[in-house]
């Protein structure tokens, strides 16, 4: 021990210290974290247990990990890790063990490699659960946007069984652009039908409200923190990949608003 550090006694060791905070960096930043996190919780990791030659260099998509002297690394690793949506649990998990560990609780990297594979195996919320947020959330926002009690109820089973094609349909068997886009559709067309069997009033509120659950509010907002905090190339990436997702939105609609359209001749006032 060094002023709370533990210093590793072999190069097997070191790597292993390196390999644990680059899955703790693999974890978070697959479930949206945004890169400085990612970073500085790689290098606490590192620090703690006295390896101090990591360097890291995190991307949106990717991690690349190198250890030992700057002459002669002795560790080197790249990690491919797809864009997805955000699991805040795992984050907060892994935030909560990096203090952990610099608050001494974790005097060895087997308990540490031993808690992130727990970390990594945490179920995330059934999907009646996910679904029933949906149907609640989609409601909510159609209230914020000024909608009635009815169209209230309306986003409530339009969001519902928005989100039962995401689970079912979209996630496990389309690409996100096509997803998207048929999302995008199936909002509308609920919307318009719940709108004339009379359960909704005002078709605007609605149709905001139940397309929330599509809206990539985290990754936008974790891709303006990159970019202030100068990852501009992370930063642009996410900010790529909402807006890819917020034109796909967008696109569906107004191609289900032409359908309705052309059949019959416009929307109800």
């Amino acid at each position: 021990m060094d002023g709370g550090r533990i210093q590793p006694k072999t190069e097997q060791e070191e790597r292993r210290v390196l390999n644990a905070a680059m899955d703790a960096g693999h974890i978070l930043l697959q479930n949206g974290a945004e890169i400085s996190r990612v970073e500085e919780t790689m290098e606490r990791i590192c620090r703690h247990y006295g390896v101090m030659t990591g360097e890291f260099f995190v991307l949106s998509n990717g991690i690349f990990t190198t250890g030992g002297q700057t002459s002669d690394k002795t560790f080197a690793r790249v990690q491919h890790i797809p864009v997805k949506g955000a699991s805040m649990d795992k984050i907060v998990a892994v935030n909560q063990l990096s203090r952990e560990i610099e608050d001494g609780k974790y005097e060895s990297i087997d308990d540490v490699e031993r808690k992130l594979e727990e970390i990594r195996r945490m179920k995330g919320f059934a999907a009646w659960q996910q679904i029933l947020a949906s149907g609640v959330g989609s409601g909510f926002f159609c209230v914020l946007f000024g909608g009635g009690f009815a169209d209230c109820a309306a986003a409530f089973i339009a969001g519902i069984l928005l989100y039962i094609y995401v689970l079912k349909v979209s996630a496990p068997h389309l690409s996100k652009i096509v997803g998207n886009i048929i999302g995008g559709m199936l909002i509308v067309l609920l919307s318009l039908a719940s709108y004339h069997i009379g359960l909704g009033v005002s078709l605007s509120p609605m149709i905001s409200g139940a397309i929330m659950p599509l809206v990539p509010g985290v990754a936008f907002t974790n891709g303006i923190r990159d970019i202030a905090n100068g990852d501009y190339i992370s930063g642009a990436v996410r900010m790529l990949d909402a807006v890819l997702i917020f034109l796909s939105i967008a696109i569906g609609m107004g191609v289900m608003f032409t359908i309705y359209h052309s059949m019959t001749g416009g929307i109800m006032p």
